[in-house]
């Protein structure tokens, strides 16, 4: 069978979109083919709004979620493989779910990321050396 991991993100973000709260993403910073902007990663992981009045041409596959954001006034093509999403959860109450790497997820090949185009452009970010991630609970 096919992981359920994208079909999991859709439906908890629909689920907080459509009770008027605002889906946070905790993405792995670190994760091959991640493009998120590194000067906002801390511990290795950013937390993305991914609200839809905050983001722009939202794109959530089976492979990747992919959308056009802002971050300090400066546009940013975000590119998110779906194994690389942590959590997502709702800002207001907490809700949602966290993911964990399983046992036959590995880090992708080059051959398997072919189902989204990655972002044409994005302004030049300074590379930061990832450190370990891990999860914390926020209230």
């Amino acid at each position: 069978m096919t992981p359920n991991r994208p079909y999991l993100l859709r439906a908890f973000y629909e689920w907080i979109v459509d009770n008027d709260c605002t889906p946070y993403l905790v993405v792995d910073a670190s994760y091959p083919q991640a493009k998120v902007p590194q000067q906002f990663v801390q511990n290795g992981q950013i937390v993305l709004n991914l609200a839809p009045s905050a983001v722009a041409q939202m794109h959530m596959g089976n492979e990747v979620i992919s959308c056009n954001a802002r971050f300090g006034g400066q546009p940013f093509a975000l590119y998110i493989p779906v194994k690389a999403v942590l959590a997502i959860y709702a800002k207001e109450n907490g809700a949602g779910t966290v993911f964990t790497l399983d046992e036959d997820e590995d880090f992708p090949d080059e051959q398997d990321t072919d189902m989204a185009p990655e972002p044409e452009t994005s302004p030049p970010v300074t590379q930061k050396k990832a450190k370990a991630s891990h999860l914390k609970v926020i209230k």
